[in-house]
């Protein structure tokens, strides 16, 4: 089947948030704070564990206080920050300030990386006439992030949660992205990591394929598949 346009999820499909030592290292040097590396691997591996990282790990168990904002955690700015430095505040750190220092951190373009084939396939679809958005659950936008690595001119719209007060697996979300494609659902193929949220496009009529969220380094091609997918064929 040849697709009209491709939705694309955004964290584990399309790039890969950096670890969770990474991450809390690059806000103690930012704040000045010395923290010996085997303390710091203990305590990033708390936050792993705690699920504080978003885009990494999900909680191991998430305190009761906070399982409303979890759950919702995507519908809305607030509610996405309150959630994930909730859960931050579970580890202790050396100072208070870490925590919101810590959400601030994830959401610029350092924190993130492209899998190795993602400019590859977008531009692939791009050349082909394919339309292409990315669909993601997420509380913050991501445009940015996008717009450093020179990905931005291949999207022609983003649609995310926070944005809409939906997140996936609603189908509204999807049908927003078909919407501003101009492209009826049946038409389109949804590409993500997640089986329940993701999944939910083949509630619309997507057709849908899933990748496996690696690292970058483990998931060199994980993108390709979806040339053929598309009717692009795979690239010499």
């Amino acid at each position: 089947m040849t697709f009209k346009a491709v939705l694309f999820d955004f964290s584990g499909t399309l790039f890969r948030i950096e670890s969770a030592g990474s991450w809390l290292q690059a806000v103690l040097d930012e704040a000045g704070i010395s923290v010996p590396p085997d303390e710091v691997r203990r305590r990033a591996m708390g936050l792993a564990v705690a699920g504080a990282l978003p885009g990494g790990p999900t909680p191991q168990q998430v305190p009761p206080e906070l399982a409303e904002a979890w759950a919702t955690r995507d519908e809305s700015a607030a509610m996405h920050r309150a959630a994930y430095t909730g859960l931050a505040r579970q580890v202790p750190l050396p100072s208070p300030e870490l925590y919101d220092a810590l959400y601030d951190r994830h959401k610029t373009p350092d924190a993130w990386r492209p899998y190795a084939d993602t400019a590859e396939v977008l531009g692939s679809l791009r050349r082909g006439g394919i339309g292409i958005a990315v669909v993601s659950n997420i509380g913050w936008d991501l445009r940015p992030v996008f717009r450093a690595y020179g990905l931005d001119a291949l999207v022609d719209a983003y649609v995310l949660s926070y944005e809409h007060g939906v997140q996936k697996p609603d189908v509204r979300l999807f049908r927003a992205a078909c919407e501003e494609l101009g492209q009826d659902p049946h038409d389109v193929l949804m590409v993500g990591d997640d089986r329940t949220a993701d999944g939910g496009a083949a509630d619309l009529g997507c057709s849908v394929h899933f990748v496996r969220h690696l690292p970058v380094e483990e998931r060199p091609a994980g993108l390709r598949p979806v040339l053929a997918l598309a009717g692009q064929g795979l690239p010499a």
